[in-house]
This record gives C-alpha cells, sequence and structure tokens, in this order.
C-alpha cells in the first residue's frame, strides 16, 4: 500500500509539473502578438493609447547641457494582455509589446518661455506636453529574433508628428540593446521609470 501511495503521488506530482508547464505556455499564448508584413517588418500598432499607460519619463535639453539624447516626453504604453501576464508572473511574456510615443515639450511665445524651455501655466511653472513626435515600439519575440539579447528588438515608425509609418524595420543589435542590457531593471525593460508596472508586479 505504501509503494502504491508513494507511486501514485510521484505520478501526480509529474503531472502537476506538466500542467504547471503547460499553463505557462498558454499564458505566453495567450499574449496578442504584434503583427508583421509579409517583408519582415512589424505593423504599427492600431490602438497603443488604448493600452495600459505605465509612465513618461522626461529629459529635457535644459537639464542635460542642451544635448540630451531623448528630450521629449515619452509616454509609454503596454499592451493589456501583456500587462495582465506581467502582473499574475512578474515576466515579460514572450510576445510582449510596449509602446514609447513622444512628445514634445509645450511650446509658447518667446517671450513667455523660460531660458530653461519650461513655462508658467495655472499649476504652476514647469514642463507640459505638446505636440506628438514619434512613436517607436519594442517587441518580445525569442522565436522571431533568437539571436537578439533577451529576444528583444526596437522599431521606430517615425520621429516626426503623425501620421506615423505603417510598419518598421528592427534597429540594428547594437542601438538599443546594449543600453537596455546594462541599465534596465526587468528583462530590458526599465521598470524603474515605470511606476505602474513597479506596482503591478507580483
Amino acid at each position: 500500500m505504501r509503494n502504491y501511495l508513494l507511486s501514485t503521488a510521484i505520478v501526480c506530482s509529474l503531472l502537476a509539473g506538466v500542467t504547471a508547464c503547460s499553463m505557462t505556455n498558454a499564458a505566453d499564448d495567450a499574449v496578442t502578438p504584434a503583427i508583421f508584413a509579409a517583408d519582415g517588418q512589424v505593423m504599427i500598432p492600431k490602438d497603443w493609447r488604448q493600452w495600459v499607460y505605465v509612465g513618461t519619463p522626461l529629459t529635457p535639453n535644459a537639464l542635460n547641457d542642451g544635448k540630451a539624447p531623448f528630450p521629449e516626453f515619452h509616454n509609454v504604453y503596454i499592451e493589456p494582455t501583456a500587462f495582465a501576464h506581467w502582473q499574475s508572473t512578474g515576466k515579460f511574456a514572450n510576445g510582449t509589446q510596449i509602446v514609447k510615443e513622444l512628445v514634445l515639450i509645450r511650446q509658447k511665445d518667446a517671450d513667455e518661455m523660460n531660458e530653461d524651455g519650461s513655462t508658467g501655466e495655472v499649476s504652476g511653472v514647469g514642463y507640459f506636453q505638446g505636440e506628438f513626435a514619434g512613436l517607436e515600439l519594442t517587441v518580445k519575440d525569442t522565436t522571431r529574433y533568437p539571436d537578439e539579447p533577451g529576444g528583444w528588438a526596437y522599431y521606430s515608425f517615425g520621429h516626426n508628428s503623425p501620421p506615423y509609418a505603417d510598419t518598421a524595420k528592427a534597429f540594428p543589435t547594437e542601438a538599443c540593446n546594449a543600453c537596455h542590457e546594462t541599465n534596465a531593471a526587468d528583462d530590458f525593460v526599465f521598470t524603474q521609470f515605470y511606476p505602474v508596472l513597479r506596482a503591478a508586479k507580483p
């Protein structure tokens, strides 16, 4: 009887492991993936402003000797099913899409602008969002990009006002991955700048 119970426990344990693996794979499969054109370029997401907003970093020129590499506001959104996976596991699933929409600092007439580029508004003096100025996307896809660090690829649909391009080609590895690998807090993602992701992580 003891041998029978032990065997049963082992089988149940193995089955539980298989179920867990299946659930993990199913969770990845449940993430809405990016859509790619026949030439391999990624298609622009259609509803990114309805995705889950996670934060807006800003590094203005005035605080970076006039030469900030990213002087715009970066409104960052994650696709909702990918956010749900992050919320339940603390990991970015295969298929995760994260969008960064660039927004210029609000401009006013010269006599209303401060030397550091800030403006005075009803809430006080500061930096406020102006016009849209570009759209970028990162996708985690270890199947499509097995040689990219972490399986992440990075794209730009234009550094300009809308309308943006319909498709985009992945940047070379050295253009983005190295910085993300060295400085990002979670799996090549700068979660240290995104309070919504930090709060949602289990």
